[in-house]
Formats: structure tokens, C-alpha cells, sequence
């Protein structure tokens, strides 16, 4: 039962409820917003990639965050503190009045002509946000300055464009999957090894999966997302980072070699072979054999504010499962 439990919390953490509807609830939402989208689209000419990327980033930091209200009506996640919403200094920090709100600041609209900027109306925040990011022009560069304006954290800035990006590649919203980081058909073993002692580089704690398997074994990646890191690391040797579109990122690490056309920037799905397994790290660049071949996995989570680690075996031995359950139909 505690197993069970674990695993539930796990998935989780890394996926929002939302993945966990039917697909004829989650398809009528996604409509929903695409719609939404659009329509700001047209009103603002911030293309409809950038407020869907606001949003999915918003409802992933949702879900982690304690100190932020869950959202109880409507489809869009965007949140504003109820001091920026209303304007500092205003008594009413709940306040829905355009004038008082104007009067102190405060940046809510009202984006559905109702006479309201309520920010539990979808319309109303969506417009809110579109007035923020066009402040200065709807191109990528000047959107890039306002989303640095509004959340002042690099990080986060990286995080929605690299999610406008994948949603302009594949022009719809429904984005999601997992697949096991190496072959099914592999000759491969792992258990969970996140928090064991390790002692090369300083005493530390082990951040991740090991899965044990020949050399020359594909990597590949876990889920769609965009590549941020590649390259030589003393611990992890050849390494690469990938951040998905549930705000978490995605680590391998030993790696005997890249595969040839991965460059950072560049989108993958699930099952992209983004190298292969190998034995490097602990020590200069192009150190190897030190230990046994096989592939670090790690999963780490963004709240927005901070990063953290969290144990991936979990969703490695369900995203194994669902492969060969797949396999098997």
C-alpha cells in the first residue's frame, strides 16, 4: 500500500492532475483554451503560442506551490497576487472596478466588456497578461523583455520560451508522453539508487536512477522537450539536460557519445536517441571506465523559484510498463 502510494505522489510531481482525466475532458479543454488563446491573439497580436506557454508554465508552478491558490473555475492558469491585481495600496485588494484598479496601479483588465476585471474570469487574466507582454511591441525580442519585467527570473523567461517554441512546432496544445530513456528490447537493470552516498567530487548524495546496460545501448529521450545542456561535466562526464513541458528537467549522464545532429535549442519527442550508454566522467574530458557502463538518469523539479531533485524510479519502472504493455497490444 505504501508503494502504491508513493508512486501516486511521484506521477504526481511531475505531471499535473489534469493528465489523469479522460481524453474526452482533457481534448474539450484543450479547445477551451486554444480558443482563448486565439481570441487574444487577434485583440493583442501576441501569437497564441506565447499565452499558452504563460499558462502552462503557471499551472505546473500551481501544482507545486503551496502559496498559491489553486484554481477552483475556468481553464487558464495565469495568476496575479491580489496586491498587483488591484494596485498597491488599495483597500480592496479583491477590488473588480477598471477605474479604482487604474487609480492605484493595479494591473487588472477587464477583457470581456463586462464592465468587470475579475481575475477568476479567464478572459480577464488572459487580457491582463496580453497587455503585459505587448507593452512595448508583440515581437519575440521585446515579448522576451516583458516576461523578464513581469516574473524577474531568468530561469522562468527561458522556460516560457522554449514551451512557445514547442508549441509553434507542433501548432496544437495536446503535448504529452513518456517513453523509457532506453530501448525496451535492451539488455538493461536498474532499482532505485536516489539518495545512496557518493564520495567522488565530496561527500554527496546520488540524484538519480542508474540503469545498467552495454556499451553503445541508445539513449533516448524521455519526453517532449527542449535540449538545454550538452557537453562535458567532471562528474557526469558527457552529459545532456533536457526540460520538458511540465516544467521539470530531465538529466543523462556517462554517456559514451552524442548523437550526431543533437545541438542545444533543438526539440525532441520521446524515443529521439540523443546518445548512447558509456562509462564517462570523474576526471578531465574524455575519462572513462572507471566504473561499470550505464546511463545516470536524474529528474529535478522548477517551482518557479527554486530547483530540486526528485527520485525518478518511479516513473522509470511505469514508463517501462506502459512500453511493453504498448508493445504487447
Amino acid at each position: 500500500m505504501l508503494k502504491k502510494l508513493v508512486l501516486i505522489i511521484c506521477i504526481y510531481v511531475l505531471v499535473p492532475l489534469e493528465v489523469a482525466k479522460g481524453e474526452s475532458d482533457k481534448q474539450t479543454i484543450f479547445t477551451e483554451r486554444m480558443a482563448l488563446y486565439k481570441e487574444m491573439e487577434a485583440v493583442s497580436l501576441v501569437p497564441w503560442q506565447y499565452f499558452a506557454a504563460v499558462d502552462q508554465y503557471e499551472r505546473n508552478v500551481r501544482a507545486v506551490r503551496k502559496d498559491i491558490p489553486k484554481k477552483e473555475t475556468g481553464v487558464i492558469s495565469i495568476y496575479f497576487k491580489p496586491e498587483m491585481w488591484s494596485g498597491l495600496g488599495n483597500p480592496n485588494e479583491h477590488d473588480r472596478n477598471p477605474f479604482t484598479i487604474g487609480l492605484f496601479g493595479g494591473m487588472g483588465r477587464d477583457g470581456d466588456g463586462d464592465g468587470y476585471a475579475d481575475q477568476t474570469n479567464d478572459k480577464d487574466t488572459l487580457y491582463t497578461m496580453a497587455t503585459i507582454l505587448n507593452h512595448f511591441g508583440s515581437d519575440r525580442d521585446h515579448i522576451k523583455i516583458m516576461l523578464w519585467e513581469h516574473y524577474k527570473r531568468g530561469k522562468t523567461v527561458e522556460m516560457i520560451t522554449q514551451y512557445a517554441n514547442i508549441y509553434k512546432h507542433y501548432n496544437r496544445l495536446d503535448i504529452e508522453g513518456n517513453v523509457f530513456p532506453l530501448p525496451i528490447r535492451s539488455n538493461h537493470s536498474y532499482r532505485s539508487t536516489f539518495g545512496d552516498k557518493r564520495s567522488f567530487g565530496g561527500r554527496r548524495m546520488h540524484e538519480g536512477t542508474d540503469i545498467f546496460a552495454p556499451y553503445g545501448v541508445p539513449v533516448r529521450s524521455t519526453c517532449f522537450g527542449t535540449i538545454e545542456l550538452k557537453g562535458w561535466n567532471r562528474l557526469g562526464g558527457w552529459r545532456v539536460g533536457i526540460r520538458d513541458m511540465q516544467n521539470n528537467y530531465h538529466y543523462f549522464a556517462h554517456l559514451g557519445g552524442f548523437s550526431k545532429e543533437l545541438r542545444v535549442g533543438q526539440i525532441v519527442e520521446p524515443g529521439t536517441v540523443i546518445g548512447y550508454v558509456g562509462s564517462t566522467g570523474y576526471g578531465p574530458p574524455g575519462t572513462s571506465g572507471k566504473f561499470p557502463p550505464h546511463l545516470h538518469y536524474g529528474l529535478y523539479k522548477d517551482n518557479g523559484i527554486s530547483e530540486w531533485a526528485f527520485d525518478p524510479y518511479a516513473h522509470l519502472s511505469n514508463w517501462e510498463r506502459q512500453e511493453r504493455q504498448k508493445k504487447k497490444r
